[in-house]
């Protein structure tokens, strides 16, 4: 069993549950993101305003240190000079991975892919391993580092988003679905306003990968704020709501399941109230017999963790704060309010749980 935070943007999930996705790492709870809109299409004929909404800006080439970059590690068998007198033997090497591999596997058995420590990264009893499959976990490939290097911005985010999961200790999936930019919404009026009619939600997609999952807990935006990719996302969690409620082939149960997050930073500039301050058609489809009410995470211990965890996300800093010290104020400010509402002593992310009426 897993805890599943859908993320419709590399960085949403940070913004907005950071502090609690620490809270359950330190809980030894397992912890997987899905990343739904981290695709890319050619941006040559962008207009300025879309490619302001990515993001773009000033190239940046990654200090290529991560462990997860694995062009950086050396031959696992260097010549003999370059051996040191203390290099361990290839039988001491095989047993101490032998070891680590049998830890790492039982950590990660529930995740999305299979994860091996083995610095060998050899596939045992035909499973893949993680360096073939380049949308399952957190991989820093070449193709990925050149690309961001050459002001690929997605390719760019993508590597910020990869560094979160490593830091938060959490598994990631990316399902590369192209951005809202790429699919041609344009101007605030559209890119915060209802999708097209022609632009449904990944419902299918989704129910999928968490499927596959075994979610204890599915986290979904609310939409605060009506970005058209969060919006598609909070659908995919009212249908899956509703999914147990067809008389054919009726679907899991996802009451209790599903629980919806405060997009931050748009609901602290929204100062979001309620599930009213969404309109009256954000739910149309839930079930009548539903009900979906707040309930409060204390983070006072993980608020500096989350806005370290943020940071991590420098392509969007200066677009979405102007700096960092201006977010960590931000996310401080908004974590105190959360706090007072919920009655917590010190600070606190707000969700909305679902429940059987």
């Amino acid at each position: 069993m897993t805890h599943v935070f859908v993320a419709p943007h590399p960085d949403d999930v940070a913004l907005s549950c950071g502090g609690l996705i620490a809270s359950l790492r330190e809980l030894g709870q397992n912890v997987a993101i899905l990343t739904v809109f981290s695709g890319n299409t050619e941006s040559d004929d962008l207009t300025t305003y879309q490619r302001e909404a990515l993001g773009f800006g000033s190239k940046t080439l990654w200090p290529a240190s991560e462990a997860f970059n694995r062009s950086s590690i050396l031959a696992d068998y260097p010549t003999a000079a370059m051996v040191p007198s203390w290099a361990a033997t290839d039988e001491g090497l095989d047993a101490t991975q032998i070891d680590a591999d049998s830890a790492a596997k039982r950590f990660w058995q529930r995740s999305s892919w299979y994860r091996r420590a083995s610095i060998r990264n050899v596939s045992i009893a035909g499973q893949p391993v993680i360096d073939d499959l380049s949308t399952q976990g957190a991989v820093m490939t070449d193709e990925i580092i050149d690309a961001a290097a050459a002001g690929d911005l997605m390719a760019r985010r993508r590597m910020e988003d990869e560094r979160y999961a490593y830091f938060a200790e959490a598994s990631i999936i990316f399902l590369d679905l192209p951005d809202a930019v790429f699919r041609g919404y344009e101007g605030d009026e559209q890119l915060l306003g209802a999708p097209r009619a022609d632009d449904t939600a990944p419902f299918e997609l989704l129910r999928t990968e968490i499927t596959r999952l075994e979610p204890q807990k599915v986290y979904l935006p609310l939409g605060v704020g009506g970005h058209v990719d969060h919006q598609l996302c909070r659908e995919v969690g009212v249908g899956l709501l509703a999914e147990s409620r067809k008389w054919i082939m009726p679907g899991p149960d996802y009451t209790g399941a599903v629980v919806f997050y405060e997009d931050f930073p748009y609901a602290y500039w929204n100062e979001f109230g309620g599930l009213s301050d969404l309109g009256p058609d954000a739910f149309a489809g839930l079930p009548q017999d539903v009900n979906i009410f707040p309930t409060y995470a204390d983070i006072s211990d993980q608020m500096e963790y989350k806005i370290t965890g943020i940071q991590m996300y420098e392509s969007q800093m200066a677009r979405l704060f102007d700096d960092t010290k201006a977010m960590a104020d931000a996310v401080r400010a908004y974590g105190r309010t959360m706090g007072e509402y919920g009655e917590v002593n010190g600070a606190a992310e707000r969700y909305w749980v679902t429940g059987r009426v």
